[in-house]
């Protein structure tokens, strides 16, 4: 369960341009209308590295991370999942608008 410190305020949502897999996520995000702060790890070493160490030591893009849990290469229903579990206030602020 994600703790006040680690309380996330967007789906960060780790990408590379010509992945068709991050287009699909992308596009199942927008439509789900969660919050996402996208991360591009071919401008973005940090990214980059980030997803190498979720990933097994790989650049496995789409990766997702809410607060300290990551996902890599996840389906809507996954990210879905997460989001309930561990940041269902992101939830909220989409059922708000």
């Amino acid at each position: 369960m994600a703790t006040e410190s680690t309380r996330a305020d967007a789906v960060d949502f780790y990408w590379r341009p010509s992945c068709p897999f991050c287009s699909m996520l992308r596009m199942r995000l927008a439509e789900a209308g969660l919050p996402v702060r996208e991360l591009n790890i071919w401008e973005d070493r940090d990214a980059a590295a980030f997803v190498r160490s979720v990933a097994r030591g790989n650049e496995t893009v789409p990766t997702v991370a809410i607060g300290d849990e990551a996902l890599v290469n996840p389906g809507i229903k996954a990210v879905r999942d997460l989001v309930d579990r561990v940041a269902p206030h992101l939830l909220t602020r989409q059922d708000e608008r």
